[in-house]
């Protein structure tokens, strides 16, 4: 057996697993093939992003009706605050010149110019995702682009991932259900995703999921439909949100969140930071916090929404991070993959630039326009009383964690109850548009393949398995 190796020949002991501070602690940075990985995943096509091409934007604002001071002093989420923002939907697996309506998860982006700076809220329209650890996501992702033999997109390479990392079981259920292809970006959920914490003015941490929920009523196409949607109109949610938007038909979503205390973790029963589930709402139920709307559309497609650059890692006082693994490779991989597809200064196009005050000691580099204002310091800390200064005031409170340093081993290796959970709630109609939409994506797949996907969806639940197998005789 051919031993896997780095690009310079050193080789791999574990490419399945992050080096983590504990099962439930953050990412180590001395994990240099994690970031190896990533950093050449976003190199791998220019100039187009690596995922998430195809996009459609609008701008529009968020505002809060809720008194959230008990969990957050982020000035974003103060009660009556509106904040200008900029959304851009996508599809993920599609080149820039795929077509709208294909099956496939979407893109959900949003950057708030807060007053404290700009927040990026990076999700997509699934509560949950395919894998919880970043060191899977470009192997993950080569499966859904194209064959580099063949230049054409592999039913089989996708399946096989999926069989072989049943964590993805839970998404594949949602992507392959009456809700994997909306009819439009106007017609469905969004989702921050990850877990993020919050930070009161008491420095006491919460943890958070951001939803918004669809003011338009949820809307989805068959795959019959879709097929003939896409030989008329291949940028049909473009053509469908910028019209919306010009002839005042301005979409909305209800923003709720789902907030536990710090150490109320336990009640999950799992991983908390586990992107492959959802936090359950009977036991952290959702909570009203405002609307968000979209008010006008782009002047210019590339310098606003091609150009645009999100990353969670653009956060302000009062938003944090969590250990969620995916969460933190995210936080390096969106501004490296930013910095190589745009620029060294991509944060000084207008689309991307805070509208709050900016005060930094980053200088020069490709196409900066800035003008310098920091008096005579260029470097900190400095003796000047006119340059800026850090602020501890700003820090956040301690994380505890526990554990050795390890390669990323899950807490649980629970695949099936919450798929089976989302199957349960799904009515006969639903069940066999899942049941089709599955054998039609298992066109061309290799028996073996099949075989193990279902197995696993027996364990899910034992009509699954057999609604596949009828479908696919069908």
């Amino acid at each position: 057996m051919k031993k896997m190796t780095n690009d310079f020949g050193n080789i791999i002991a574990d490419n399945q697993n992050s080096l983590s501070a504990g099962a439930k602690g953050p990412l180590l940075m001395q994990d240099y093939l994690l970031l190896e990985k990533l950093a050449h995943q976003n190199r791998e096509r220019i100039p187009e992003r690596t995922v998430h091409a195809k996009g459609s934007a609008a701008y529009g604002e968020l505002k809060i009706t809720a008194d959230l001071s008990k969990f957050t002093k982020a000035k974003v989420f103060a009660k009556g605050e509106v904040t200008p923002l900029f959304l851009r939907f996508s599809t993920v697996a599609g080149e820039a010149g795929a077509a709208d309506g294909e099956r496939d998860v979407r893109g959900f982006a949003i950057k708030f110019y807060t007053r404290e700076g700009n927040w990026d809220l990076v999700g997509n329209n699934t509560p949950t995702f395919f894998i919880r650890d970043a060191y899977k996501f470009p192997d993950f992702i080569h499966t859904q682009k194209r064959d580099p033999r063949t230049h054409l997109r592999n039913a089989n390479a996708a399946w096989d991932f999926w069989t072989l990392c049943p964590e993805a079981l839970h998404q594949v259920t949602i992507l392959m259900s009456d809700r994997g292809i909306p009819a439009s970006y106007r017609h469905m959920h969004g989702f921050g995703s990850h877990t993020y914490s919050f930070i009161n003015d008491k420095n006491e941490r919460f943890w958070v999921k951001f939803h918004f929920k669809t003011m338009q009523g949820i809307k989805n196409l068959t795959n019959a439909e879709a097929e003939a949607l896409i030989a008329k109109d291949r940028e049909s949610h473009q053509r469908d949100l910028y019209e919306a938007i010009d002839k005042g038909d301005f979409p909305k979503w209800k923003v709720q969140l789902q907030i536990l205390a710090e150490n109320d973790t336990d009640k999950l029963g799992f991983n908390p930071f586990d992107l492959t589930k959802i936090w359950p709402h009977s036991i952290v139920p959702l909570i009203d916090v405002g609307e968000m709307v979209l008010n006008k559309n782009p002047e210019n497609y590339f310098n606003e929404v091609e150009q645009a650059a999100f990353s969670p890692s653009n956060i302000v006082p009062g938003i944090g991070f969590s250990p969620d693994k995916m969460l933190q490779a995210r936080i390096f991989s969106y501004p490296d993959a930013q910095r190589y597809r745009i620029g060294t200064n991509y944060h000084l196009l207008p689309v991307n630039r805070a509208r709050s005050e900016v005060n930094t000691y980053n200088v020069a580099g490709a196409m900066n326009f800035d003008t310098y204002k920091n008096g005579a310091a260029y470097y900190e800390p400095n003796s000047f009383s006119d340059s800026p200064k850090e602020d501890k005031s700003y820090l956040e409170p301690d994380l505890n964690l526990e554990g050795g340093a390890q390669r990323y081993a899950p807490l649980d290796n629970d695949f099936y109850t919450q798929p089976r959970a989302l199957f349960n709630i799904m009515n006969e109609s639903q069940k066999n548009q899942l049941f089709a939409n599955i054998a039609a994506s298992m066109q061309g797949v290799e028996k073996a393949i099949i075989d193990k996907a279902l197995a696993h969806f027996e364990k899910i639940a034992p009509e699954y398995k057999k609604g596949v197998e009828n479908a696919l005789k069908a």
